[in-house]
């Protein structure tokens, strides 16, 4: 009799300590999952930060869209606009925007995108578009005239940081671009981004 009772006594020691682990877990856990969110937030505040640092030289260097109907003086403002933020970014390099943390957090999103239910999709999609040659890019340079911009699947521009309407996305083999629509540059990228199927 006290042998089986010292059998009960354990095993409900060993279930209150189960039930203690398993609650310490989930605690553990969820900890987790908030100092990872709290991470999050701060490297997309940071990036936020960058943009709108860039765009900043949009407004010193008097960059603005002025409304016309003719082709030729809508290239000479891009030709001015590329010229005024090269002059405004002399030592513009990868990582200015994109830097490692960033980096890491776009390329986190991207995957989880490419692994969800809609990553069938958007891998469809970037397949579809016109097969660009092996292109060198280089920041604060402008994007070659003679290339088409391939377009971002929306279902992966849902899982990125919003943009202000002067920068885009755009995906280039497996890099991805931080392209100026008003002066046709790569502000910056992000090389080995979206992963292969």
């Amino acid at each position: 009799m006290t042998q089986r009772r010292g059998r009960e006594e354990t095993e409900m020691l060993d279930h209150l300590f189960l039930k203690r682990l398993s609650i310490a877990m989930l605690m553990l856990t969820a900890g987790l999952a908030a100092a990872q969110e709290a991470n999050d937030a701060a490297v997309v505040k940071d990036f936020e930060g960058r943009v709108q640092k860039y765009l900043d030289l949009h407004k010193t260097a008097d960059i603005t869209k002025k409304p016309t109907d003719s082709p030729d003086k809508l290239v000479d403002q891009k030709q001015q606009a590329e010229e005024k933020i090269q002059q405004s970014r002399p030592g513009a390099k990868q990582g200015d925007i994109f830097t490692s943390q960033i980096g890491a957090y776009f390329k986190k999103q991207i995957t989880a995108t490419l692994s969800g239910p809609q990553g069938d999709k958007v891998r469809a999609s970037l397949r579809r578009a016109e097969p660009l040659p092996d292109l060198r890019l280089q920041v604060n340079q402008p994007y070659p005239a003679n290339l088409p911009l391939q377009s971002t699947p929306p279902t992966l521009l849902l899982n990125l940081p919003r943009l202000p309407g002067e920068l885009q996305y755009r995906i280039v083999g497996s890099t991805l671009l931080l392209f100026d629509t008003a002066a046709n540059l790569i502000v910056d990228l992000l090389p080995n981004a979206v992963s292969k199927p």
